[in-house]
């Protein structure tokens, strides 16, 4: 594979830039049924697109609940030497969309990149009629998740995106006890991390570093801009990049926010609006605070929603006894209520009510379990519904438009709207009150990218 060409200007993918707005995302036709995908074998033949870091730990759990490991892409294979080793008689692959055409037996795709690629990646294989599992957060820009949402429908694949707390149980128990009314009616809502714990708030580095000959470099940047070579980016800290990663929001957003989204029924905000360290036009800010305004719906009041990141933090709640911390995790949330305040962890684990002296109270009479208990992993939780034609519980209906949220928080950060109020058409997917703000919904990608895969 070390002769391989590089693919950005003679790839044989169409050129044509997904830049069409909300029109564009959802152009799709329905598919007969007769031209999806086969029913799946007795071991679901899985393929990952990533075979590294996340990746690797995503291809073991689905390993170990019955998955055949058939292919394993990385563009690295330095990186993905220990998934290599672990799966010998997986085929080997850099450039996925040969991986893709090639092997013919893939029944499901495990997308575990750095977040620019999750989007094109996800979308080839879900166009082959692949199922997908993306890892969070499943896109970086509103336009890109919208898409997946769509193509998931047109496609009738099964999907899951990696915010594994979506499994869990704690993020069910806030839900029942939210709509049953245990805290009042919830009008306001606090989120917060500790990242970033990568390099932020900085420029594009003027060294250029001699590119590993294990790594092809042409390929891993795929449908961003291309820049010359530097250490800095991998294997962690393309994170903080505007080009590749969505900052500390995209980044843990899509585990701490994932208890707010759902338990409190969020569709659309109605406005979004930051403020922020310095920014540029490279990297994320070192810290910033986000607050959305959603309305009124399903029975349940307008809610303001507000994130903080870089170790800002919420005001302590009246409610909190005295001296007891506001924070005892790298990541929270409070939920403010008309009866009380619910606070929980970043993936929506060990849910309390604050004071803490109600806990103890509510815990012998807590509302009756509505939901249904994930029983096996995250990843073991997308192959059962492949293998049954289930849905999985993070599927793209639910987390598209959950990303889409997210997304938008890092809409709001960009260093043309900081501190401005921007007010959100949803539906139509546009800023209604600065179209130059519209510009940044879309994804640009390079010549020789696109959706069209």
């Amino acid at each position: 594979m070390k002769d391989q060409k590089k693919t950005t200007q003679k790839s044989n993918i169409s050129r044509r830039d997904f830049m069409g707005g909300a029109a564009a995302a959802m152009a799709f036709t329905i598919v007969p049924g007769h031209v999806l995908a086969q029913p799946p074998s007795e071991k679901l033949n899985v393929a990952a697109i990533g075979a590294g870091g996340m990746g690797a730990g995503n291809t073991r759990a689905c390993a170990s609940a019955g998955a055949n490991i058939v292919a394993l892409c990385d563009v690295d294979w330095a990186k993905a030497d220990e998934s290599f080793k672990r799966f010998p008689k997986a085929k080997k692959y850099k450039d996925f969309r040969k991986m893709l055409d090639n092997e013919k037996s893939i029944e499901a795709v495990i997308v575990a990149t750095p977040d620019h690629f999750h989007t094109v990646a996800a979308m080839a294989a879900m166009r082959r009629r692949k199922h997908v599992y993306v890892q969070k957060p499943l896109t970086r820009l509103v336009s890109e998740a919208r898409a997946l949402t769509e193509a998931a429908r047109k496609y009738k694949v099964v999907t899951q995106m990696g915010n594994q707390g979506h499994s869990g149980g704690g993020v069910r128990d806030i839900c029942e006890w939210i709509w049953a009314g245990v805290i009042g009616e919830v009008r306001e809502v606090h989120a917060r991390t500790n990242r970033p714990v990568w390099p932020q708030g900085i420029g594009r580095p003027e060294e250029v570093h001699d590119i590993p000959g294990t790594l092809d470099w042409d390929l891993w940047l795929g449908p961003a801009q291309e820049r010359p070579y530097n250490r800095i980016y991998m294997p962690f800290n393309w994170r903080g990049w505007w080009d590749f990663g969505g900052g500390a929001l995209a980044d843990m957003a899509c585990h701490v926010l994932d208890p707010v989204f759902w338990a409190l029924k969020l569709k659309y905000p109605t406005s979004v609006e930051a403020s922020c360290t310095p920014v540029n036009k490279e990297t994320f800010p070192l810290a910033s605070i986000v607050h959305y305004e959603y309305p009124a719906r399903e029975g349940m009041p307008a809610v303001k929603v507000h994130w903080y990141d870089g170790g800002l933090k919420p005001e302590r709640p009246r409610e909190l006894e005295p001296g007891r911390p506001i924070n005892q995790e790298s990541s929270n949330v409070l939920f403010i209520g008309s009866k009380g305040v619910l606070r929980c962890g970043e993936y929506g684990g060990s849910p309390q009510l604050i004071p803490y002296d109600r806990m103890r109270e509510f815990s012998k009479n807590k509302p009756p379990q509505t939901l249904k208990r994930i029983t096996t992993s995250h990843e073991g939780n997308w192959m059962e519904a492949c293998k049954t034609g289930g849905q999985a519980t993070s599927h793209f209906d639910y987390s598209g438009p959950f990303t889409e949220m997210v997304t938008m928080g890092n809409l709001a950060i960009r260093p043309e709207n900081v501190g401005k109020k921007l007010l959100w058409d949803g539906e139509n997917m546009r800023v209604t009150n600065d179209e130059k703000a519209n510009d940044y919904v879309q994804m640009h990608y390079r010549d020789g990218w696109s959706l069209e895969m």
